[in-house]
């Protein structure tokens, strides 16, 4: 998806880079980031694009590095069971998409393609 500089793509941005100093600064959100480190080692950045609250669990979908979509169920009352990880493709996270998380998705890439190359130089 080709971005185009929308009013809707900026304000997806700013909630993107937020939600990511979020992730990696947060305490609230270290456990989260304990998964997604153990899980993906090779974890440079991390956008976290979509999150769903159960009432149990909470669901977060976080694009990892530019490449990999990981879906994570955390348990919030029981921090000693295990969470649940599926990895996806881009591809297969694109599946059935609306337009709009669609677009978050090709921002978040846009986020991550940028952040991979400041620090490769």
């Amino acid at each position: 998806m080709k971005l185009i500089g929308s009013k809707l793509e900026q304000e997806l941005k700013k909630q993107l880079t937020k939600s990511n100093k979020s992730f990696f600064k947060d305490e609230e959100k270290r456990s989260l980031l304990e998964v997604v480190r153990s899980s993906y080692p090779e974890m440079n950045t991390a956008y976290i694009i979509d999150w769903i609250p159960e009432q149990d669990e909470d669901i977060y979908k976080i694009l990892i590095n530019d490449c990999i979509i990981a879906e994570i169920e955390l348990d919030r009352y029981n921090i000693e069971s295990s969470p649940i990880v599926i990895t996806k493709t881009i591809s297969e996270y694109l599946k059935g998409l609306s337009k709009q998380c669609q677009i978050k998705l090709a921002v978040a890439l846009e986020l991550a393609k940028q952040e991979t190359l400041k620090d490769a130089e």
